[in-house]
């Protein structure tokens, strides 16, 4: 786990200028995941809320910008130095998710979007155990990946040579195992891949039981 937690955040440290001016909003979500971010935001708004793997805030402020009252962690400190410059307003921290500095059920909903597609399958169990920890009974999870059943190598990243592994889950495994956690999906959004994004996108919103 130590190899694949220092890889991503060496990797995201290296990066993180470029990919907040390369995405500085919401530009490259299509309208069917903007649809899930919004009926997320309805399902948890009046509650608190944690954007996990945050990266440079885009989507914490967009869900700030929602009325919801929300925070953003991530494992990389240089794109949390990109989310406080560019969020000022919003509170971030360093933080993985592989142990996430939360009290158990302290969140009404919890937002893992794109968090895992660096995740290897050994170590997503752990992922997934603690977003249930840290969920309040009949909290709700989002969780946005790459899907397919399949992983791969990319050498470059943001014009920077920063090896990657990416990992693209199952939906129906990985709704499997959020159900066998007390996660039960209640919708799910799986599309083929627009332009040129690497894989089919899929989002599962769950409930804790």
């Amino acid at each position: 786990m130590r190899q694949y937690l220092d890889g991503t955040r060496h990797a995201y440290d290296t990066v993180a200028a470029d990919y907040a001016r390369r995405l500085p909003g919401l530009d490259a979500e299509q309208p069917p995941e903007l649809g899930v971010l919004a009926a997320f935001a309805g399902a948890v708004r009046g509650g608190r809320v944690g954007d996990l793997g945050c990266g440079t805030g885009r989507v914490t402020a967009h869900l700030a910008g929602q009325g919801l009252d929300v925070f953003g962690l991530d494992l990389s400190a240089g794109m949390i130095a990109e989310a406080r410059r560019r969020h000022p307003a919003l509170p971030f921290a360093v933080a993985s998710l592989t142990a996430l500095p939360l009290a158990t059920g302290a969140l009404d909903g919890a937002l893992a979007w794109y968090s895992i597609v660096h995740t290897p399958p050994a170590v997503l169990p752990v992922i997934l155990a603690e977003l249930h920890r840290v969920l309040a009974p009949g909290g709700r999870l989002l969780l946005a990946f790459h899907a397919g059943g399949t992983s791969w190598r990319r050498e470059t990243a943001y014009g920077h040579p920063v090896p990657l592994d990416w990992h693209q889950p199952d939906p129906d495994h990985l709704a499997a195992d959020l159900a066998g956690l007390g996660l039960p999906v209640t919708d799910r959004l799986v599309r083929p891949p627009v332009g040129a994004e690497p894989a089919p996108q899929a989002c599962l919103l769950a409930r804790k039981a």
